[in-house]
């Protein structure tokens, strides 16, 4: 996936005359603070330089990850979304991905930290003229009233919320949704945990689940969340972005890409079509046969699609992780142990 050719540049615009050692150096110390002090509600970025070399490391991959989630959730429902409201939203990769598939009227970021909002709004001039016209408004999420729209996004936002606001602020969130609630992870078991309590309390009050979850009823995965070590499993799914060359050189990468694990769970307001199956891992590709891990109403099963299939086997060849798929008649569908 590439990033759009304006937001790539706008963010480059914004580290001009920095020399590279600066930028690495922030790099490190950002770094260092958000594993050692997110998730306890401390402020963590308050310069522009910062704020800018932030945009230039995490922007790219946030934007493939709300981009690809909310790509798998247009597939399942056709709605119209005219306004926009992404919740915490740093540099505002997450606007730039919904305007990049939706048709929006107005767009809302929502962000407490000053050093963030100025440098978006920078960004958002080089981008459509519903960027260049969104609004950015100054707030807490756990503290601060919410706005409403027909759609909010909340990306890598949840794992700076404090134990006791968790389940309160995600009422809010779903309470300023006025058609659909998205709310992207990183990848990670902590990540999945996070979106697996929102989706039991959601779940709750009559939401409706609407991807990557084919049904509504209790998760099947076997995970432990009542550990965050790596026993059973998580969903979580991946995008691949391409890497500018100053994004290689302030993450020492050598290869032209970078692959960002995510996790993601979309919530509406009516009642939603489902999708028959999703795919949980990468297709295993046999000679004559696709073996693929599936979710679906039925649980998580191994189904076995094989050339006799035809167009089954066709789509299976071709299908990645995270699509939706519809499988062949139940004899050819063996269940995981």
């Amino acid at each position: 996936m590439e990033l759009p050719f304006e937001l790539r540049t706008a963010i480059e615009k914004q580290t001009e005359g920095m020399s590279l050692s600066k930028m690495k150096k922030i790099v490190e110390d950002l770094s260092h603070r958000y594993r050692k002090e997110s998730g306890r509600g401390k402020t963590l970025l308050t310069e522009e330089t910062e704020a800018a070399v932030y945009s230039a490391v995490r922007m790219p991959a946030t934007f493939g990850a709300v981009f690809s989630a909310l790509n798998y959730v247009l597939e399942c429902m056709n709605m119209k979304v005219h306004s926009l409201l992404d919740v915490g939203a740093g540099t505002g990769a997450a606007a730039w991905a919904a305007d990049a598939l939706l048709e929006l009227d107005r767009v809302i970021c929502m962000e407490r930290e000053p050093a963030m909002q100025k440098i978006g709004k920078s960004i958002m001039q080089q981008g459509s003229s519903i960027l260049q016209r969104a609004e950015w408004i100054s707030g807490d999420l756990v503290s601060d009233n919410i706005l409403q729209a027909d759609l909010v996004i909340a990306s890598y936002v949840l794992n700076e919320l404090l134990g006791e606001n968790f389940l309160g602020t995600i009422d809010k969130l779903w309470q300023a949704a006025q058609e659909l609630l998205l709310i992207v992870e990183p990848g990670t078991p902590q990540g999945y945990k996070r979106l697996r309590m929102a989706r039991e309390y959601l779940l709750s009050k009559g939401a409706e689940i609407v991807a990557p979850c084919p049904h509504g009823m209790e998760c099947p995965m076997p995970y432990i969340v009542a550990s965050l070590k790596s026993e059973g499993d998580w969903c979580h799914f991946t995008c691949r972005i391409a890497r500018s060359r100053l994004h290689r050189q302030l993450k020492d990468g050598e290869v032209p890409y970078e692959d960002e694990k995510f996790s993601y769970m979309a919530f509406a307001k009516k009642p939603t079509e489902k999708v028959p199956a999703r795919i949980l891992r990468h297709p295993y590709i046999g000679k004559g046969y696709v073996s693929l891990e599936v979710c679906n109403a039925d649980g998580i099963e191994t189904a076995v699609i094989r050339k006799k299939d035809k167009d089954f086997y066709k789509d299976a060849k071709k299908a990645r992780c995270g699509d939706s798929i519809v499988l062949p008649k139940k004899d050819n569908i063996e269940k995981t142990e």
